[in-house]
């Protein structure tokens, strides 16, 4: 390995190995398995690029970031993260990111359970997860180590957590439901309203809202749900493809969780034509089909204040900044082909 500036125990803490199993690494030594020396080498990446964006003087702190969902949005929560850190004042802080596909309750409670654990330091938790009573009991005796958790863009309530940062999906589903009404106009058919995991409270609160408020303005609108996929193209599209068989009058979509492009390949293929698609987060597939006309809006939050404000509240839990850690929830933005915000457009 290349030599490098960083401390042997802040590359351990940010790889979770053993100080000795990082000497071992950077003097090239024999008895490490590829699987360390990878997480080592992952480590001191990291650390070069986040040293780029803040200077580790006074005092550091290390925040764990972890996030069940696609690639696609545990990216752009990646990404978010790092411009949120360059502007984290009056600390330094530094990102440890564990990230998780559709995994279930056990393995992400045994990933909050590392945070901290074994001599590994550990801040404080932003946490994207299901809420599950696994998850919950995890979260817990993260605090009881001293590790506040900030929930993102799904809550999980019950667990100790110090506050949620993120979407208001109860306005979300309700504006999905105007928007669709405004849009169909009256005309016969049911909605397809799909979700990645009903164990998301995100996706669940945004559900009932829109059912309560399309049952409030068309109480004989139908509505077919499919999803529980995790938000999976290839997935979402057999769900989708099973619904339009058994019901083809599909006259709108309100995608609640991803998987977009599945959805919209299964309808092609079956011959409907949506008049309205509502879809969430403008990640770089749903921009894409915003742009091509595919969807018709999105529901936008932007993942960079979610994250500036999740670590003002971890800041808060260490009484470094002013005020109680305190729950702050977003407005929707109805992005539209014509409203794409700048610095999205190409």
């Amino acid at each position: 390995m290349p030599r490098q500036s960083h401390r042997a125990r802040d590359i351990a803490e940010q790889a979770g190995v053993s100080l000795a199993t990082v000497d071992r690494v950077l003097h090239q030594r024999p008895g490490v398995s590829a699987r360390a020396v990878r997480a080592v080498e992952a480590a001191v990446l990291e650390l070069d690029r986040q040293q780029s964006q803040v200077r580790l003087s006074g005092r550091a702190l290390l925040i764990d970031v972890v996030v069940d969902a696609p690639p696609r949005f545990s990216d752009a929560v990646s990404v978010a993260t790092e411009d949120a850190l360059a502007a984290t004042r009056p600390a330094a802080v530094r990102a440890r990111f564990t990230t998780t596909d559709g995994a279930g309750a056990v393995e992400i409670a045994a990933a909050v359970d590392a945070v901290g654990a074994r001599g590994r330091v550990s801040h404080g938790l932003v946490l994207k997860a299901p809420d599950h009573p696994d998850i919950a009991d995890a979260v817990r005796r993260a605090a009881v180590r001293g590790i506040p958790t900030v929930t993102l863009v799904t809550d999980v309530p019950d667990s100790g957590r110090v506050a949620y940062v993120g979407l208001d999906n109860k306005a979300a589903g309700a504006t999905a439901a105007y928007l669709i009404t405004s849009l169909v106009g009256g005309r016969p058919g049911r909605v397809l309203a799909s979700v990645s995991h009903r164990t998301f409270l995100g996706e669940q609160e945004r559900y009932d809202a829109f059912r309560n408020r399309l049952a409030a303005a068309e109480p004989d609108r139908g509505v077919e749900t499919v999803g529980d996929v995790h938000g999976d193209d290839d997935e979402m599209a057999r769900v989708v493809a099973e619904a339009v068989r058994r019901h083809p009058d599909v006259v709108a979509v309100y995608s609640m969780g991803g998987g977009n492009s599945g959805i919209i390949a299964a309808l092609s293929d079956a011959g409907v034509e949506p008049l309205a698609f509502i879809a969430h987060d403008l990640d770089a597939d749903n921009l894409a089909l915003l742009r091509s006309g595919a969807l018709s809006a999105v529901l936008h939050h932007d993942l960079r204040v979610d994250l500036r404000a999740a670590l003002t509240q971890l800041l808060r839990a260490h009484r470094l900044v002013p005020g109680a850690p305190t729950t702050t929830r977003s407005a929707p933005q109805v992005v539209t082909p014509w409203n794409i915000p700048a610095r999205l457009r190409p």
